[in-house]
């Protein structure tokens, strides 16, 4: 699913749900409602599969009878599904809904899906295009090899920053404020043996890629997976999105992923010209 952009209007939510959470001014508790409510939607969408209200209202820190009332609103709207057999919910059709209408007006699944075809037929592995999204990285476009092997980072996807190809030329290649508040506050999580942990390596690693000018992945965000990326940069330097060729590492060393470098730059030349700004 994608991510949770650009909701502006929850209009299940009712005004005795609101007032009963919070008395007093019906605004601010009608707003407080709403942003509860998406957290739990964005948490739905951070962990892919179905999970129960329990699990929600503790991961939410909100009162059980509260996050009930909620999932239930959402479930009527259309933006969660309820499983009756596990009492478990997921995210429903509503919400790939606005997503696509969210990938059509940036213009990703028009101009990014054609371009990555073309470089994975040069490529023979998956092209991913990722943007910023906050402390993450929003996987919007991806085109599978095609050889029998699948990239598990869909659409939707939403990955650390720290341990993946694209998310390093993100950071590499961001504004130098946001830049640098990333490399001084991301959580540098071991999502796996080989993930970056040290600030002052991760602070490393992004000078680095900013020299050269991509990206490695080994084995850094899942065991037996490699990925280099570029930037994709607007007119002042700045990425406005990265793009990555992802390999098992039984099919491709470092040295033969970064012969895919003048693929991967045509591709972001290509997109830097077609893509809007965000």
């Amino acid at each position: 699913m994608w991510e949770l952009w650009h909701y502006r209007r929850m209009t299940s939510i009712t005004a005795d749900e609101t007032s009963a959470e919070k008395p007093g001014k019906s605004g601010t508790a009608k707003s407080d409602m709403v942003g509860k409510a998406l957290s739990l939607l964005v948490m739905l969408g951070d962990d892919p599969g179905a999970t129960t209200a329990a699990d929600l209202s503790r991961r939410a820190d909100l009162p059980f009878s509260t996050a009930y009332r909620l999932l239930q609103s959402l479930q009527r709207a259309g933006f969660v599904d309820f499983e009756p057999e596990g009492k478990k919910y997921s995210l429903g059709l509503r919400v790939f809904q606005l997503g696509l209408y969210v990938s059509n007006s940036l213009g990703y699944a028009g101009t990014a899906n054609p371009v990555l075809t073309r470089l994975t037929e040069k490529t023979q592995e998956a092209s991913i295009l990722a943007v910023a999204d906050e402390d993450r990285f929003l996987t919007v476009a991806k085109v599978d090899g095609p050889k029998a092997f699948r990239v598990t980072s869909d659409p939707g996807y939403r990955g650390h920053l720290h341990c993946s190809a694209v998310g390093k030329a993100l950071v590499a290649f961001a504004a130098e404020d946001e830049r640098e508040r990333l490399v001084e506050t991301l959580e540098l999580e071991p999502v796996a043996p080989k993930s970056i942990t040290d600030r002052n390596e991760f602070r490393a690693e992004i000078e680095r890629v900013r020299t050269q000018g991509y990206a490695l992945m080994d084995e850094e965000n899942e065991v037996g997976m490699r990925a280099v990326a570029v930037p994709v940069l607007d007119s002042d330097g700045h990425a406005i999105a990265a793009i990555a060729c992802s390999a098992p590492t039984v099919r491709m060393t470092l040295d033969e992923l970064v012969d895919q470098l003048p693929a991967l730059r045509e591709a972001a030349g290509e997109l830097a010209a077609r893509l809007p700004r965000r």
